[in-house]
């Protein structure tokens, strides 16, 4: 077996570097507070965050996706240490656009929305 070592990777033809087609990492990428005044702690792809309310965020992205079809996941927890009870706090992304991917925070054991202390989020595809 051969062994490559490499401190930077990056596709001869621009964008993320593929093996067999598949991209080798994400697309773009957040940890951010959504309590207070919201702020991202550490992105990578993601121009800005919006607070649109309660428990309701947009996540920007710094290069738009060359389609809707990429895949989001994210999470959430309700105290900074993020040792807080998770098991009741939903977070559900929606309305995949080629410029955000929204963000809607609920707890299940309040009833409500809720601003959570860290809210992460990592996209895979989308770009050409």
């Amino acid at each position: 077996m051969s062994l490559i070592k490499a401190n930077d990777i990056q596709n001869a033809s621009g964008g993320i570097p593929t093996v067999k087609g598949q991209q080798l990492i994400p697309t773009a990428w957040i940890n951010f507070n959504g309590t207070g005044t919201v702020a991202i702690r550490d992105s990578e792809g993601i121009s800005s965050i919006s607070d649109n309310g309660v428990g309701l965020y947009n996540v920007n992205f710094t290069v738009a996706m060359a389609n809707t079809n990429y895949c989001a996941v994210g999470g959430a927890t309700y105290d900074s240490t993020g040792t807080g009870n998770t098991v009741d706090n939903d977070i559900a992304l929606r309305n995949y656009e080629t410029g955000l991917v929204k963000v809607r925070c609920y707890r299940e054991g309040a009833g409500a929305w809720y601003d959570p202390a860290i809210v992460t989020i990592i996209v895979m595809g989308g770009q050409a």
